[in-house]
C-alpha cells in the first residue's frame, strides 16, 4: 500500500493511495450489503449479483458505500507501520475517487506532543490553606440563616426609610440622558443593611417616604464587574414605593430549634462542621489547580498542534452548552446576555485549552514514570457502581460494560490517582 507522510510541528499529513484491486474488493463487499438493504425486483434480499446492484443503484453509489471501510482499514495499517502516537480525531479528505481507479485520500493527524523538560515535581511545593472557618464566614452564615427566618412588616404610613429596612423602588438608570439597556425596574428590592450596592446609593435613599422621589448622580467604581458601566457617571431616578421593616430573629435556642437543632450549641457545632467541610472542598479544588499549574509552568513542551487545540476548544464549547442547558437557558440567549460571539468565546478558551492539554500530557508522563495505574478490581468496582446507578436503564448499562467505556473509566481513575500522588508530594 503506497503512502507518503509529511511531519512538521507535531502534525502529520498522510497521503494514502488505495490500489484499484483493493478498491474493487471493497466495492464487491459493499455491493453485498446494498443487495440486502435495497429492494430489487425479482431478487430476494442479498441474492442480487454485483452487476445487478450496479445497474440498480449506480457504481458511484457502491463506491461511496465502500469508502468508510476502505479509508479506515488503510489508515490504521499506515499508522501501525509508522508507529505514530496520535491524539484526537484525524481529519480526512478524499482527493481522488472514481470507480475503476486507485483511490487517494489524505489524513491530517495531531501527533502526541512530548514534554521536552519535565519539572522536578518532587522539589516543588504549594502551601496548604487553613480550612477552619473564619469569624467572618461564621457571621455571614448566621446572618444568612437569620434572614431566612426574618419577617417583613410593612412600615406605617409616613415612615421614612432607615438603616436595616427593605425598600421597594421604581428605578431608572440613565447615561447622558439615555436610559441604559436593562436599566429600568418597577419593583426593585433594596436591603439597606447589605453592602454590595454602588457606594453612596443607600445614603441617597435614606429618609425617603413611600411615594417619595429623588434624582441623583453616582460614579460607578472603575473596577465594577459590569465593564460597560465601570467608571461611568450614571443618573438614577428613584420612586420609593414601599418600606418594609425587617424583624430579624435573635440567635438563641428557640431560633436553633426552629431550624431543626437541639439548641444553640448544637446549631453552632453543626454550622462549624458544615463550613469546614465546604472550605475543605474549595481548598481541594484550589490546591489541585495550583499544583497542576505549577508543574505545567515549570515544564516545557514540544509544539502543540493547532488541530489538538481546536479539538480541546470544541470540547470546552460542548461543556459550556451542556452547562447552560442544565441552567435552563438557551445557548443563543446566553451569548446575547454576555454580548459575545461564538468566535470570541473560542478565542477566550484558547489559553485554558492549552493548559488542559499540557496537564493531560503531564499526567500521562507522570503515571508512566511513577508506574501509577488502577487495579483491575478498582475499575470493576467503579463500573459496577455506575451500572447500579443506571439499573433501570438497560441501554446505558450495556454501554458501561463495553471495552471502550472500560478504557475511559481506567483513564479517569489513573488520572485521579496521579493527581492524589502529586498533591501528597507537593502540598506542604
Amino acid at each position: 500500500m503506497p503512502y507518503t507522510i509529511d511531519q512538521k510541528d507535531n502534525k502529520a499529513t498522510l497521503t494514502v493511495t488505495i490500489p484499484k484491486e483493493d478498491v474493487d474488493a471493497g466495492m464487491m463487499h459493499a455491493a453485498e450489503h446494498l443487495a440486502k438493504e435495497t429492494k430489487i425486483p425479482g431478487f430476494r434480499p442479498g441474492k442480487a449479483s454485483y452487476e445487478v446492484v450496479k445497474q440498480r443503484v449506480g457504481e458511484m453509489k457502491i463506491l461511496e458505500a465502500a469508502l468508510e471501510e476502505l479509508v479506515r482499514a488503510h489508515f490504521v495499517k499506515a499508522m501501525l507501520e509508522e508507529n505514530l502516537e496520535t491524539v484526537g480525531q484525524p481529519f480526512f479528505n478524499v482527493d481522488k475517487m472514481a470507480p475503476g481507479n486507485d483511490l487517494i485520500f489524505t489524513a491530517e493527524i495531531a501527533l502526541y506532543p512530548q514534554v521536552t523538560k519535565m519539572a522536578d515535581y518532587k522539589k516543588l511545593s504549594v502551601k496548604r490553606e487553613d480550612t477552619k472557618p473564619t469569624s467572618e464566614q461564621i457571621d455571614t452564615a448566621k446572618r444568612d440563616l437569620a434572614r431566612m427566618k426574618t419577617k417583613e412588616v410593612r412600615a406605617k404610613s409616613g415612615a421614612e426609610l432607615k438603616a436595616g429596612d427593605k425598600g421597594v423602588l421604581a428605578l431608572g438608570m440613565k447615561e447622558g440622558g439615555v436610559v441604559l439597556e436593562g436599566g429600568e425596574s418597577q419593583n426593585h428590592a433594596v436591603y439597606t443593611a447589605e453592602e454590595h450596592y454602588i457606594p453612596g446609593f443607600i445614603d441617597q435613599i435614606f429618609g425617603l417616604k413611600e411615594g417619595g422621589t429623588k434624582t441623583f448622580d453616582l460614579d460607578f467604581p472603575k473596577d465594577h464587574y459590569q465593564k460597560h458601566l465601570a467608571g461611568k457617571k450614571i443618573t438614577f431616578d428613584i420612586e420609593l414605593k414601599e418600606i418594609h421593616e425587617l424583624e430579624v430573629p435573635e440567635l438563641n435556642d428557640l431560633f436553633a430549634k426552629a431550624l431543626g437543632f437541639k439548641d444553640l450549641g448544637d446549631f453552632e457545632t453543626k454550622l462549624m462542621e458544615n463550613l469546614e467541610a465546604e472550605n475543605a472542598d474549595k481548598e481541594s479544588a484550589r490546591s489541585e489547580k495550583a499544583v497542576l499549574e505549577l508543574i505545567s509552568q515549570k515544564s516545557t513542551f514540544d509544539t502543540i498542534p493547532d488541530l489538538l487545540v481546536n479539538q480541546e476548544i470544541d470540547k470546552m464549547m460542548e461543556e459550556l452548552k451542556h452547562h447552560t442547558q442544565q441552567q435552563g437557558m438557551d445557548f443563543d440567549t446566553y451569548l446575547a446576555q454576555i454580548k459575545k460571539t461564538l468566535a470570541e468565546i473560542k478565542l477566550d478558551f484558547t489559553p485554558t485549552a492549552l493548559e488542559r492539554i499540557k496537564v493531560a500530557i503531564l499526567l500521562k508522563n507522570i503515571a508512566k514514570e511513577e508506574d501509577i495505574k488502577p487495579a483491575e478490581k478498582d475499575v470493576d468496582d467503579e463500573l459496577d457502581k455506575m451500572a447500579d446507578y443506571y439499573k433501570d436503564n438497560e441501554e446505558m448499562k450495556k454501554n458501561i460494560f463495553t471495552p471502550q467505556y472500560r478504557d475511559y473509566v481506567e483513564y479517569q481513575l489513573k488520572n485521579r490517582a496521579v493527581i492524589a500522588f502529586l498533591k501528597e508530594t507537593i502540598l506542604k
